[in-house]
């Protein structure tokens, strides 16, 4: 993937991006920035539940599960 701009859920197993933006406001941002999901920041794809929803990510170096519907409003590009 090039520099397109993508949703965080589309993100597979062992892949990575970078934030570009967030896609929401009010309680849910604030809780994505607190979590330390905010522009330039890396994510890494660790795994994802049987069922597919939820996955795992990496964040600043701690695991984080977020639901496909959270995931989608975190806009990210290749980390490659």
């Amino acid at each position: 993937m090039s520099d397109f701009i993508y949703p965080l859920s589309s993100l597979r197993e062992n892949e990575a991006g970078i934030v570009v933006s967030l896609r929401s406001g009010g309680v849910l941002r604030r809780r994505f920035q607190d979590i330390g999901i905010i522009e330039g920041t890396k994510i890494s794809c660790i795994g994802k539940s049987p069922f597919g929803d939820p996955k795992a990510y990496i964040i600043r170096g701690a695991v984080i599960a977020l639901r496909n519907t959270d995931a989608e409003k975190i806009m990210i590009k290749s980390a490659e």
